[in-house]
Protein backbone atom coordinates (compact mmCIF):
# COMPACT_ATOMS: atom_id res chain seq x y z
CA UNK A 1 0.00 0.00 0.00
CA UNK A 2 2.45 2.44 -1.05
CA UNK A 3 1.38 5.79 -0.57
CA UNK A 4 -1.17 5.15 2.19
CA UNK A 5 -1.10 7.02 5.66
CA UNK A 6 -1.35 4.25 8.15
CA UNK A 7 -2.26 5.56 11.57
CA UNK A 8 -0.94 4.28 14.54
CA UNK A 9 -2.92 1.70 17.05
CA UNK A 10 -3.28 0.10 20.38
CA UNK A 11 -4.47 -3.57 20.46
CA UNK A 12 -6.77 -4.63 22.96
CA UNK A 13 -7.88 -7.65 23.98
CA UNK A 14 -10.49 -9.07 26.20
CA UNK A 15 -9.71 -12.53 27.68
CA UNK A 16 -12.63 -13.11 29.09
CA UNK A 17 -14.75 -12.83 26.00
CA UNK A 18 -12.08 -15.26 24.26
CA UNK A 19 -12.56 -18.42 22.44
CA UNK A 20 -9.21 -19.25 21.50
CA UNK A 21 -9.81 -19.80 18.43
CA UNK A 22 -6.54 -18.59 17.36
CA UNK A 23 -7.27 -16.83 13.85
CA UNK A 24 -5.21 -13.69 15.65
CA UNK A 25 -2.33 -15.69 15.82
CA UNK A 26 -2.49 -16.84 12.72
CA UNK A 27 -3.27 -13.58 10.72
CA UNK A 28 -0.98 -11.08 12.91
CA UNK A 29 1.68 -13.30 15.12
CA UNK A 30 4.08 -10.55 15.96
CA UNK A 31 0.78 -9.31 17.80
CA UNK A 32 -1.36 -12.02 19.37
CA UNK A 33 -0.19 -15.41 20.86
CA UNK A 34 -1.91 -17.50 22.99
CA UNK A 35 -1.53 -18.87 26.63
CA UNK A 36 -1.81 -22.48 27.86
CA UNK A 37 -5.65 -22.28 27.59
CA UNK A 38 -5.57 -20.92 24.28
CA UNK A 39 -6.92 -17.38 25.12
CA UNK A 40 -5.48 -14.26 23.03
CA UNK A 41 -2.65 -12.88 24.53
CA UNK A 42 -0.92 -9.22 23.29
CA UNK A 43 2.52 -9.22 22.22
CA UNK A 44 2.56 -6.00 20.93
CA UNK A 45 0.29 -3.23 22.30
CA UNK A 46 1.41 -0.72 19.55
CA UNK A 47 2.15 -2.98 16.46
CA UNK A 48 4.16 -1.81 13.46
CA UNK A 49 2.14 -3.76 11.42
CA UNK A 50 -1.53 -2.07 11.37
CA UNK A 51 -3.14 -3.83 8.64
CA UNK A 52 -2.58 -7.02 10.15
CA UNK A 53 -3.60 -5.97 13.54
CA UNK A 54 -6.89 -4.50 11.97
CA UNK A 55 -7.70 -8.41 9.62
CA UNK A 56 -7.20 -9.81 12.91
CA UNK A 57 -9.57 -7.68 15.03
CA UNK A 58 -12.12 -7.94 12.29
CA UNK A 59 -11.67 -11.67 11.40
CA UNK A 60 -12.26 -12.50 15.74
CA UNK A 61 -14.80 -14.45 15.47
CA UNK A 62 -15.68 -13.58 19.13
CA UNK A 63 -14.88 -9.84 18.75
CA UNK A 64 -12.48 -10.01 21.76
CA UNK A 65 -10.77 -7.95 19.95
CA UNK A 66 -10.56 -4.17 19.49
CA UNK A 67 -8.49 -1.42 18.77
CA UNK A 68 -7.82 2.17 19.38
CA UNK A 69 -6.38 4.96 16.50
CA UNK A 70 -3.72 6.84 17.51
Amino acid sequence: MKGDLVAGVEVHADRDVCIGAGLCVLTAGAVFDQDDDGIVVVLDEHPADVVAARDAVANCPSGALSLTEE
